[in-house]
This record gives C-alpha cells, structure tokens and sequence, in this order.
C-alpha cells in the first residue's frame, strides 16, 4: 500500500493558517528545507491538493516566476489531484493539468489511490484535506515544518486529543525552521 503524507508548515504557536486565512508569515522557506524537499520529491509520485491551495498554487509553480526555485520543476512535473466540487478543470502551465476529483468524498478516493501501486503521495497545504485524511486513518506520516513565527491566532491542522509517535527532527539554521517528523500513533 502506497504511503500518504501530509506536509505542513506551522507557527511556533501551532496554526497552519493566520486568523484571516493568510500564509504571509510563512517567508522563510528556501535554502536547506528545498534541498531536503528535492530529495523527498523523489520518492514521491502524487500531489494531493484542496481547491483553495491549488489556486494559490497555480499562480506561482507552473509560472515564469517559480523558475529560480529549486523545487520547481520536479514539483510542476509530478501528477497532482485536485480534490473540488466546485472546479472542473485544473490546468497547470505548460505541464499536464491536474486531475479534479469532484467526487465529493476525498477520503474514498484517497483510500482508493493508497490501493494503487506507486510510490508515495502527499498532501501540501489543504487543510480541510489533511484533517479529512487524518480523521479517516489514512495519513501514515505528518511532516510539520515549523517556523520561526508566533501568530497568536488562527486555523489549526489537529484535533484536539490527535497523538503521535516521533520519527525524526531536522533544524535550518538558514531559516529558522524545524521539521518533525510523526507517524499518527494507533488509537
């Protein structure tokens, strides 16, 4: 069974997301946590996105603009599902568009793709996904790059009571950040 992983960033105070739903805290990203994100993007072969992250997506990838980034062609040449009712296409520049997946039950589908063979996949942002996959039992490692930052406010990734086993840490000296490493722990 292929492995699903959710990668997030967070707040030093724990919020995926600020009290408006903003990302604009997280600038510290580059460097060191790209060239560990380019090696992990090797075992990885699906991109899992909600509607509201592709769209934040599209607009820098797949654009003239991601070209100095490290990431970026490795990212825009991996397969991606776009899990929306609302958008029925999901084009992505110059590369193959994403897949929509209207179904309306992400957690069905995702269980579905965990059956396929392939090697891992994983779920950037999308939180409203994330919680969905990780409520459903389905998400065998949380990635949490944690930011130098404290919000003091605004949207979570967990519910509260959610365990887990520590796999690995991992600090940039270059941006501050931290990656945890978890595996959900067994209810």
């Amino acid at each position: 069974m292929r492995k699903l992983i959710v990668h997030e960033y967070v707040s030093a105070d724990g919020f995926a997301a600020g009290p408006d739903g903003s990302l604009d805290w997280l600038t510290e990203v580059g460097g060191e946590v790209d060239r560990l994100m380019l090696r992990e993007l090797e075992g990885i072969d699906t991109i899992l996105l909600g509607a509201r992250t592709y769209e934040l997506f599209v607009q820098f990838w797949p654009t003239p603009e991601s070209k100095g980034e490290l990431i970026a062609d490795r990212l825009n040449a991996t397969p991606k599902v776009v899990f929306s009712t609302r958008l029925d296409r999901a084009p992505w520049g110059a590369w193959p568009p994403a897949q929509v997946d209207a179904s309306g039950s992400p957690v069905d589908s995702v269980a579905e793709l965990k059956r396929r063979p392939g090697n891992a996949m994983v779920v950037w942002g999308s939180i409203t996904l994330a919680q969905s996959l990780i409520e459903a039992g389905l998400v065998d490692e949380i990635w949490l790059g944690v930011a130098p930052v404290v919000l003091g406010g605004g949207r979570g990734l967990f519910a509260s009571g959610a365990r887990f086993e520590l796999i690995g840490t991992q600090s940039f000296a270059d941006t501050g950040i931290v990656m945890i490493r978890y595996r959900p722990a067994l209810r």
